[in-house]
């Protein structure tokens, strides 16, 4: 069975990432981002999102292990910061609904929903550039980059909240990256 980790970056709807992959009938657990990376053994692994890039714990040990990793809104900050992207104040600010346009149908992650999806999404922070490596996979009027992937290294990120019900086909996105992690 397969086996992904949700780690906790304080979010308000971490709980709803592991419940949403816990439905697909995988081995789900959620850990606490100050888990050592050593003490992980998984299939794939979500970063949730979270409040503050101050309150990252250990994500950055969790790039190095060389399996699968979503990073969903500050998750996906995690990775652009951390690999050599940038990460700023956004225009728009707070959740709302938000439509998207799919870049990349053939992306492993969203190109599932081409060619438009709507999504809940907060953009108080965003992802600016994206990293060495990776490819602007989704965008919308609000924000540049609403999703990005490294497919050499199965490095992935959403800048909205698949987990949350107004989010339409969010469940898609799990299983996509359930499949990815498989």
């Amino acid at each position: 069975m397969t086996r992904i980790v949700v780690i906790d970056n304080h979010g308000q709807f971490t709980h709803l990432e592991r419940r949403a992959l816990r439905d697909l009938d995988v081995d789900v657990e959620l850990l606490d981002n100050e888990t050592p990376a050593s003490d992980i053994d998984a299939d794939g692994i979500v970063l949730s999102g979270g409040p503050d890039m101050d309150r990252i714990g250990n994500c950055a040990d969790y790039l190095d292990l060389d399996v699968p990793v979503f990073g969903i809104c500050l998750g996906m900050q995690i990775l652009a910061a951390e690999l050599g992207g940038s990460v700023g104040s956004g225009d728009y600010g707070g959740y709302a609904d938000v439509d998207v346009d799919i870049l990349d149908g053939g992306d492993p992650l969203v190109g599932s929903l081409a060619p438009k999806t709507r999504v809940w999404a907060s953009h108080a922070d965003e992802v600016k550039e994206v990293p060495e490596g990776f490819t602007r996979t989704a965008t919308s009027d609000v924000c540049d980059v609403e999703a990005m992937s490294d497919t050499d290294r199965d490095l992935y990120g959403v800048q909205w909240h698949p987990e949350v019900a107004h989010t339409e086909r969010g469940e898609e996105v799990f299983e996509n990256f359930v499949s990815i992690c498989e």
